[in-house]
């Protein structure tokens, strides 16, 4: 009998709880599908108006936070929930959790300012945070560098939205800055006038601008020569290389003699009637 009366009491309770989380999880799902919804529409729409696809990512991940948060809210406030409490203490953990991973926060704030302003891009050749080479991603936290000597590096954006950046990527061509040394009694205008047409010849070198060889300083060994092809940043280092053939090549070549300091001429010249 006292079972039969406990039964009775309980069934209304049970069933009442049981609609409730059913009702619940058919919130839940319904909730989630609309997430998703509204998360795919978003990204159509920037996909539509040619937003960068690390830009989508940060805002599709942000609106699915705020929406499922939303719904959790919604889904605790139907069970009866004083959801203003919960609010405090979700703000109070926020402000505990923003305090604790303020660094990182600081670079995800930071990642979102290098997308919308994009100083550059991923396959860019910078020098960024004080690490140069070629940028392979750049991420929500982070972002990632390949050395020219194929180190990857991954950077902090906060270390690299705070440090100065240099895109050699840019443009495009830039500047082979490379000098050439002569020898005292070489005529420097025949020397430039060798180089210079040779220059235009190397694989990869634009031809506007055209190459600079012009005289740039005077020092105890003889003059000294700007050497300066123009190139793409892609080229840059066999473009260096083949310069600096092409200088020992043509002087070489042409019979300049090696550019000795004055004493060193006399010691050679010295020892040279010393054997005779």
């Amino acid at each position: 009998m006292q079972i039969t009366n406990w039964w009775d009491w309980a069934l209304p309770i049970i069933t009442s709880v049981g609609l409730k989380i059913a009702s619940a999880f058919v919130l839940y799902m319904v909730g989630r599908w609309l997430i998703s919804f509204a998360i795919n529409m978003t990204s159509r729409v920037l996909t539509a108006r040619n937003f960068d696809p690390t830009l989508q990512r940060y805002i599709a991940n942000i609106l699915a936070v705020v929406l499922n948060i939303v719904l959790v809210v919604a889904i605790l406030g139907y069970f009866g929930v004083q959801t203003t409490s919960f609010a405090a203490l979700l703000a109070g953990v926020g402000l505990a959790v923003g305090a604790a991973w303020s660094g990182l926060l600081g670079n995800f704030a930071a990642g979102a300012f290098l997308i919308i302003f994009r100083p550059y891009k991923v396959g860019d050749y910078v020098v960024a945070g004080g690490i140069e080479g070629t940028v392979t991603e750049i991420g929500l936290f982070n972002t990632t560098i390949t050395s020219p000597d194929n180190v990857q590096t991954i950077v902090g954006n906060g270390k690299v939205s705070g440090d100065t950046i240099k895109n050699f990527s840019a443009y495009n061509y830039r500047r082979v800055d490379r000098t050439a040394q002569l020898a005292f009694g070489v005529d420097p205008l025949a020397a430039i006038a060798l180089l210079k047409p040779a220059l235009a010849a190397i694989p990869n070198v634009v031809a506007d601008p055209a190459p600079d060889v012009e005289i740039i300083d005077f020092n105890e060994r003889g003059t000294v020569l700007a050497v300066r092809p123009y190139c793409h940043t892609n080229h840059y280092w066999q473009v260096t290389f083949d310069t600096n053939k092409l200088i020992a090549s043509s002087f070489g070549a042409a019979g300049f003699p090696p550019p000795y300091t004055v004493e060193r001429e006399e010691q050679v010249q010295f020892d040279r009637l010393a054997k005779k």
